[in-house]
C-alpha cells in the first residue's frame, strides 16, 4: 500500500508561502489549556447513500475533532497526504491551518476539486476540536448566532420520478406525515419523448413534462411547504430560459442547476431571462469560485456544499458575500449528520440563511451515526455542547463502513 503521507512532492517541500508555525513563528505559549498539538489525522468512510468520508483529529490533552469530507474517490488519500502538515500544530489556529494546507497542495489541485473537498474534511473537524478546547459551540467561533435553529429541506424521491402525480402524493406525505415546510424534486427526469440525451436540447413536450410535475406538486401542497427543483445541470441554455420560463406561474421556491457549471455567462443569461428564481453553487469551490457568481449576479440564491466547498469558515465567507448582494444561502448537503450539523452551525451564525438540505430521509439509520437527535419536525436545533454538538455512534460506523475499511481509533 501506498504511504501517501511520505510522498514526495516538491511543491509541497518548497514554498516561499509556507505557513507552518514554525516557519511563521507561532510560539508563543497560550496558557489557559489551549497549548494543544495536533497528534494524528485519521479517516474511515461510511456506506450510506453516499459514501461519506468522516475524519477525527486526535491531540495530546486527549480532545478529538471529528469532521466529514464531502464523498468522492481519492479524498482519504489526499488527508492523509496532508497529515504530516498538521502534525504538531495547535487546532486552534485553523484559518492559518486552512491557508497551509491550501499552500501546501497547490501542486495537487488546492484551487477546487477533490483537494478542496479533503481539506474541507479537516477544517470541520478543526472547528469541533477548538469548539471541545475552548467550551463553546462551533456557531460560537464564527461570530455567534442569528437565530437558535436552521430550517431543513428534504430532498424527495419516488418509485416513478417522472410521473407528476406520485411526486404529488411524495410531496403531501413528507409534509403531513415527516413534519417539513420546505421540500426538492427533480426535474432531469425522463419524459419519454426524449430523442437524443447527449445534446442537452428539451423539446417542447419535455417542457410540459417538467411543468406537469411542477404543477401537480406545487398545487398539492400549496402554502404549507415551499418547493424547489433540481436539474443536475444537464440542460442548454435556451432550454433552461425555455423552461425557467413556462415555470413562471407556479409557486417555485427555485430551479436548481439548469445548466452545466463551467461556463458562468450562460448561467448569467439563464437567470437573468426568467422572474423563476435560480439557485447554483454546489459545484464551485472556494469563495474565489462562489463570489464571482455572486457578483455577476448569476444567482438569485446561492447553494454551496460545505463539507465540498472549503469548509465552515470559507462558508461563512461566501455568506459574507452573498449577503453584500442580498443573495440568501441555501446550503446543498448530500452528507451524515456530522456534516449535515456544521451546515446548521453555519446556518445559524450567517444572517442570510434560506435553509440546509436533507438528503437521506429513505436512508432508515441516518440518525443512528450520533448518538443525539439532529432533525426535528424540519428544523435543526442548535446545539450548545461544545464543538458541532454530536457524538459518533462508533457501533454504527462500524457496521455501516465501507467494506475493506477500518475504523478509526475511539475518542
Amino acid at each position: 500500500m501506498v504511504s501517501y503521507d511520505e510522498l514526495h512532492d516538491p511543491n509541497a517541500e518548497y514554498t516561499m508561502r509556507e505557513l507552518s508555525s514554525e516557519t511563521m513563528g507561532v510560539t508563543g505559549e497560550r496558557g489557559g489549556g489551549r497549548d494543544v498539538e495536533i497528534t494524528d489525522v485519521q479517516t474511515t468512510m461510511v456506506d450510506g447513500n453516499f459514501p461519506w468520508t468522516l475524519v477525527r483529529i486526535y491531540t495530546d490533552a486527549d480532545v478529538v475533532g471529528t469532521g466529514e469530507a464531502y464523498w468522492g474517490a481519492g479524498v482519504p488519500e489526499l488527508i492523509e497526504r496532508m497529515k504530516p502538515f498538521v502534525i504538531g500544530e495547535n487546532p486552534l489556529d485553523i484559518d492559518r491551518l486552512y491557508e497551509h494546507l491550501v499552500q501546501k497542495m497547490s501542486g495537487e489541485g488546492s484551487v477546487e476539486g477533490v483537494t478542496v473537498t479533503a481539506i474541507s474534511g479537516i477544517e470541520i473537524a478543526l472547528h469541533d476540536l477548538a469548539g471541545k478546547i475552548l467550551g463553546v459551540p462551533a456557531y460560537q467561533l464564527l461570530g455567534g448566532k442569528y437565530r437558535d435553529q436552521v430550517r431543513v429541506y428534504c430532498d424527495c424521491h419516488t418509485a416513478d420520478e417522472a410521473d407528476p402525480q406520485a411526486c404529488a402524493d411524495e410531496a403531501e406525505r413528507v409534509v403531513e406525515e415527516l413534519g417539513y415546510d420546505a421540500l426538492k424534486f427533480d426535474l432531469d427526469v425522463p419524459s419519454g419523448l426524449e430523442k437524443d440525451r447527449a445534446n442537452r436540447h428539451l423539446r417542447p413536450g419535455e417542457i410540459r413534462h417538467k411543468a406537469e410535475i411542477v404543477e401537480a406538486v406545487t398545487e398539492r401542497v400549496k402554502d404549507r411547504a415551499d418547493v424547489a427543483f433540481d436539474c443536475h445541470w444537464t440542460f442548454s441554455g435556451g432550454s433552461a430560459k425555455r423552461l425557467a420560463a413556462e415555470l413562471e406561474e407556479y409557486d417555485v421556491w427555485w430551479l436548481e442547476d439548469p445548466v452545466p457549471p463551467e461556463n458562468l455567462e450562460v448561467q448569467e443569461e439563464v437567470t437573468k431571462s426568467t422572474i423563476t428564481p435560480i439557485t447554483v453553487g454546489e459545484n464551485r469551490y472556494r469563495v474565489t469560485e462562489e463570489r464571482r457568481l455572486i457578483e455577476n449576479q448569476a444567482v438569485d440564491i446561492i447553494a454551496p456544499d460545505l463539507p465540498k466547498v472549503g469548509g465552515m469558515r470559507e462558508t461563512r465567507k461566501i455568506a459574507d458575500v452573498a449577503n453584500q448582494y442580498y443573495i440568501p444561502v441555501a446550503m446543498h448537503n448530500v452528507s451524515s449528520p456530522v456534516a449535515t450539523m456544521a451546515s446548521a452551525h453555519v446556518g445559524a451564525a450567517i444572517p442570510n440563511s434560506l435553509a440546509v438540505e436533507y438528503h437521506s430521509y429513505e436512508l432508515g439509520w441516518w440518525e443512528d451515526l450520533v448518538e443525539e437527535d439532529v432533525i426535528e419536525d424540519g428544523y435543526i436545533e442548535i446545539p450548545e455542547k461544545p464543538g458541532l454538538g454530536v457524538t459518533l455512534d462508533m457501533d454504527a460506523v462500524e457496521e455501516h463502513m465501507v467494506d475493506g475499511e477500518t475504523l478509526f481509533d475511539e475518542a
